[in-house]
């Protein structure tokens, strides 16, 4: 085992997962940090040490509003159930897990990036915990990185003075930590021409993102994007432009007090995130013409992404999307005005109901299923090369909530952390987790998701995405290989949206 290494800024010492064949490196600085003049800055390389620095802890959270406090909160119960865990603009730390024994394996690499709409989230949350992959023969990273207003800040004197980095921090610190990891993996055991990202929910948006910058090609082997792409016809996306965010970033230093860059990064951290939720704004990613220059589902459908194998999906219960009307007049009218000469398509759907109620409800999609579906198609319109892979996830979940299968709670299977969760699964539900982590490895290792199971016996076959087969793999008892047939209403909506962004680029 690699209990002690070099990296680029000097020796760090690891220590033994639950399994002792798995070392794990925890809180690893991989860049400066963010702090006095490097708040709302991109960020830059990390101080040298002397001596060996343990590296058994986590480092401190991102500021963000303060976890496990709301116990009302289906999330605070789920694994934000700390108030006390470190927060810090001292945030820019990695963790590895690694079952390497010598630094000459050069294993399969997988890079993670959480959740939380970019507003909160952090990679010590007990589902994010990379043993079980790393059992698998993979070197696991989870990058940490800034979020809300000191990640996603935008201000006309930032792009003074940084133009070429004026806004979009929290994804440049994504960049740097896999960048870094690039240099680095090395003498954990990794391959550095072998790594997968992969995210969930602003995650999975965050690999998009990250997919959708040129600068990163040949950084990134493969991806996965787990419940990342929101944007139907019903939700349009909601990327915006530098100029836009600048009026915010004006408008806030307004409800700081401050006039002046100078002035606002002299306020303590804690001041600066009170605010911020005070303030309300969403503080996300911005088309800043340098790292994203358009946005990705732009870049999706006119196939300027980078071209990599990808596996995506969605549960079968997170964000039901539906027509903004409240009366059958206002449904029938928005169903002209948006989808014009296709309309009578939809108004079939609203003829066929039992009133606005019914209408609605049979009108209802889940956004993630279209998202994802109109991704691939775009993909392979656009003459993507790479294979993609669809999934869909929809066991029953147990507890006194009985939440379904809600959004994130899938963290826990492809992780294959459920032994760490308060819900009592039972043996059917560990068992799906270990079929979906050996797919996620598998495809990791090698951009094909199958293989056998742990005793040798083969597992289900997960053929490749297209409009022919459309084949999904579903993960609701154990893993079952289904066809998605077309259905009108989805396919009306994707049509619809590849007019919207097709008209958008004219």
């Amino acid at each position: 085992m690699i209990k002690e290494t070099y990296t680029e800024n000097g020796a760090v010492r690891g220590i033994a997962a639950a399994d002792p064949r798995i070392i794990s490196y925890k809180g690893v600085p991989f860049a400066a940090p963010p702090v006095g003049p490097l708040r709302w800055h991109a960020p830059v390389a990390a101080q040298s040490w002397e001596g060996v620095r343990d590296c058994y802890t986590f480092g401190p959270i991102a500021m963000q509003n303060i976890p496990g406090i709301d116990d009302n909160d289906i999330y605070t119960r789920e694994w934000n159930v700390d108030p006390e865990i470190p927060m810090s603009e001292d945030c820019l730390y990695l963790n590895i897990w690694t079952p390497a024994k010598t630094k000459e394996e050069r294993l399969p690499v997988y890079v993670w990036y959480y959740g939380g709409g970019l507003q909160v989230g952090n990679p010590a949350e007990m589902e994010f915990d990379g043993e079980r992959i790393a059992r698998r023969g993979i070197v696991v990273v989870t990058v940490n990185y800034r979020v809300n207003v000191f990640g996603f800040l935008a201000h006309p004197e930032l792009t003074e003075e940084a133009p070429e980095a004026p806004c979009n921090f929290g994804h440049l610190d994504q960049q740097f930590g896999l960048r870094w990891v690039k240099r680095n993996i090395a003498a954990f055991g990794g391959d550095p021409d072998n790594i997968t990202i992969g995210g969930q929910s602003a995650g999975g948006g965050s690999v998009l993102t990250q997919l959708n910058c040129p600068a990163n090609r040949g950084y990134i082997q493969k991806a996965i994007i787990e419940s990342g792409i929101l944007t139907t016809t019903y939700s349009p996306h909601p990327t915006k432009s530098l100029e836009e965010v600048q009026k915010s970033g004006l408008a806030f230093f307004d409800a700081l007090g401050v006039k002046t860059l100078k002035e606002a990064r002299a306020l303590p951290a804690e001041y600066i995130r009170d605010k911020c939720n005070a303030f309300g704004a969403f503080w996300g990613t911005c088309i800043d013409g340098v790292f994203q220059k358009d946005s990705y589902i732009n870049s999706l459908y006119k196939g300027e992404l980078l071209d990599v194998p990808l596996l995506l999906g969605h549960t079968d219960h997170e964000f039901f999307v539906q027509p903004p009307a409240d009366t059958m007049d206002e449904l029938v009218s928005y169903a002209e005005n948006k989808f014009g000469s296709r309309s009578g398509e939809f108004l079939k759907i609203i003829h066929a109901s039992d009133g606005i109620a019914e209408a609605l409800e049979n009108s209802k999609i889940i956004g993630m299923e279209i998202s994802v579906q109109a991704a691939m198609r775009f993909l392979e319109n656009c003459g993507s090369k790479s294979p993609h892979y669809y999934y869909e996830f929809g066991p029953e979940i147990p507890g006194w909530d009985d939440p379904g299968a809600f959004h994130s709670v899938d963290l826990w299977f492809f992780f294959e952390t459920l032994a760490k969760c308060w819900r009592p699964f039972t043996g059917k539900h560990y068992d799906l987790a270990r079929h979906m982590c050996n797919y996620w490895c598998n495809f990791i290792a090698s951009g094909d998701p199958n293989g056998n199971d742990a005793d040798g016996s083969a597992m289900e076959y997960w053929p490749a995405f297209d409009s022919a087969s459309r084949s999904c793999m579903t993960f609701f008892n154990m893993p079952e290989m289904v066809n998605c047939h077309k259905n009108p209403l989805i396919e009306l909506l994707i049509d619809t949206l590849a007019d919207e962004i097709s008209q958008g680029n004219k």
